[in-house]
């Protein structure tokens, strides 16, 4: 056994894993009792067992577990997809949802878009190719067509999205009630006594953003303020998005008292830009943001912003998906958990508490 072991050790110089199939030249007995052996089969003898074992440690041998999961139909593996995994909400719901199914014997495959529909594509069929039982997903901006969200649910595994999804799809979907933000944000400045107030929005196609700008507009209706094109913008809600609309709004002849921003990242930028033309914040041009990132009450003055409850999302959606799993076969409807958003009052808008 000795030689054969050297030998084996020899010629895998040229290959790229072991296999069953090399401990079973080694020990000179089946490919099957092998298996049997390394998952501790009854039938095979313990000391058939132990030498089985033996021999993988020194080959160096590594289950396949992509081959296990096509065998079992099983892979206990979900898989996570997010526009972007630098921002805490995203980060908050990741951790929540591992939290949740590591307890239940899953692990679980983060990938990002980087608001990349193609990379968004590419992530899609890799988590397939990977055999994952199932898919909690949060669209990228560039989202627009739906047909590899229904490729997934074609495969007959659950599909959970948060945050970003889109009714059609008739799947779960967890998230927070956008349009009813807009009225907190604009009922909020309109307390505060602004009267021309802005929205720098996301893109209209994604259902969140497209709800946000349906509730400022609306909120903008009730409350008889001017609804001037001039003060809606649509983007992709980076710093410097923020920085470039807020110098738009700064060159209007009327410029807007109050700003709110549909992400917190653009919400920077437009701070930035405001403190660099030493424009009174919230005096003279008050601040909202949306998301409730760490940093909105670290920088000067804090931002207000919409707290999501990205921890609550996370854990409904690992439940979700663990209800859903049980089901054979998976069924899926439309089924939305939509919690209440919460408006953080911060320096940046609240006029009455500095007068």
């Amino acid at each position: 056994m000795l030689k054969r072991l050297s030998k084996a050790i020899k010629n895998l110089g040229n290959k790229k894993r072991t296999t069953i199939k090399d401990i079973a030249n080694v020990l000179d007995i089946s490919p099957a009792a092998v298996s049997k052996a390394l998952h501790g089969d009854s039938r095979i003898s313990a000391k058939t067992i132990e030498a089985v074992k033996e021999v993988a440690k020194k080959l160096n041998y590594q289950p396949n577990h992509l081959a296990s999961a096509l065998r079992k139909g099983k892979s206990n593996l979900v898989g996570v997809i997010v526009p972007k995994t630098n921002s805490n909400f995203f980060s908050s719901v990741i951790q929540n949802i591992e939290e949740i199914l590591n307890k239940e014997g899953y692990n679980i495959i983060i990938t990002q878009s980087n608001e990349s529909f193609k990379k968004e594509c590419n992530n899609i069929d890799a988590l397939l190719f990977t055999q994952v039982d199932g898919i909690i997903a949060s669209m990228a901006n560039e989202t627009i067509d739906l047909d590899y969200y229904e490729k997934i649910k074609s495969y007959g595994i659950p599909l959970i999205l948060f945050d970003r999804g889109e009714n059609n799809l008739n799947v779960d979907y967890i998230g927070i009630d956008d349009y009813q933000s807009s009225h907190l944000i604009i009922e909020h400045l309109v307390g505060q006594g602004c009267k021309r107030i802005a929205h720098i929005g996301g893109f209209k196609h994604t259902r969140i953003y497209n709800n946000r700008i349906r509730g400022y507009v609306d909120a903008i209706k009730k409350h008889n303020l001017p609804l001037d094109d001039e003060l809606l913008f649509e983007s992709s809600l980076t710093i410097e998005d923020g920085r470039e609309k807020m110098n738009q709004l700064l060159a209007l002849k009327n410029r807007p008292d109050a700003v709110y921003v549909a992400g917190d990242y653009a919400a920077l930028g437009a701070l930035q830009v405001l403190k660099e033309n030493r424009i009174n914040i919230p005096k003279d041009i008050a601040l909202v943001g949306f998301g409730n990132e760490p940093f909105t009450s670290m920088v000067s003055p804090t931002i207000s912003s919409i707290n999501q409850h990205s921890g609550e999302i996370g854990r409904q959606a690992a439940l979700t998906f663990l209800e859903r799993v049980k089901m054979t076969p998976v069924k899926q409807t439309l089924n939305k958990i939509i919690l209440n958003a919460e408006l953080i009052v911060r320096d940046s808008s609240n006029i009455n508490w500095n007068l």
